[in-house]
């Protein structure tokens, strides 16, 4: 008898938790919806991504239902208010680093987060056809790819991706009179958030759609540095101010 009763006792113990764990099967909580994405303006949205930043920061981020979100994505659709094209390095993720759910933002990875008509064009779409508010140009701490620039590497395919990135390297060159340390962190650095800087301005440059979106403040573009120690996104504007 008493141990059928602590059985019981640990059921009705265990049921809300169930019913809770039941009832956010049910709406993908903080998920983007189309709802949602027509009400956000692009500096709510930048405001939203901010705050994800620093829940991860701080190591609170939303426990969420990633299998619902999945689910229920794939019968309503995605409705993503950011896009963000960032580095391919494996610290660098957006979905964890912003905090954000599946269907939550369009994420870009090429390793130094340079700009082609294959990433122009999967903005253009992100923007115009889904409705995408904002773009993030992401740069990050200790780029591998900004430092092979910076040390003219050559290796097959590599080599014409890192010769997009010399630009940059060419302007922090000039700013320090031809005296650049390529195996120092903050040289490198310097070097990544004036790369970002510059296909901020080659995304602008190479797709009249985008521009006009921006320029008719439909769209939002800002530029970022992700510290890969600290966790920490900082943001800016074309001309590299600080938008915190």
């Amino acid at each position: 008898m008493k141990r059928s009763i602590i059985i019981l006792m640990s059921a009705l113990l265990a049921f809300p938790v169930f019913a809770a764990s039941q009832t956010n099967t049910h709406t993908a909580f903080y998920t983007s919806t189309q709802t949602t994405l027509q009400n956000i303006t692009p500096a709510a949205e930048l405001k939203r991504l901010m705050a994800g930043n620093n829940r991860f920061v701080s190591n609170k981020m939303i426990q969420r239902n990633l299998l619902n979100q999945a689910k229920t994505t794939s019968l309503k659709g995605q409705f993503p208010a950011a896009i963000i094209l960032s580095c391919m390095d494996s610290r660098g993720s957006p979905e964890l680093i912003f905090d954000q759910g599946l269907g939550d933002v369009f994420s870009v990875r090429v390793a130094g987060n340079v700009v082609d008509t294959d990433q122009l064009g999967g903005m253009e779409y992100a923007t115009k056809v889904v409705g995408s508010k904002v773009i993030v140009v992401m740069g990050h701490t200790q780029c591998g790819a900004v430092k092979g620039a910076c040390q003219n590497v050559v290796l097959g395919n590599l080599t014409a991706l890192l010769n997009k990135i010399k630009p940059a390297v060419e302007k922090i060159k000039a700013s320090t009179n031809g005296n650049i340390d390529c195996n120092q962190n903050k040289t490198v650095d310097e070097i990544a958030k004036q790369n970002v800087i510059d296909m901020m301005q080659q995304i602008e440059e190479k797709s009249p759609l985008i521009h006009a979106q921006i320029d008719n403040k439909q769209v939002l573009m800002v530029g970022a540095m992700h510290d890969l120690h600290s966790g920490k996104v900082t943001f800016f504007d074309v001309n590299g101010k600080s938008l915190m």
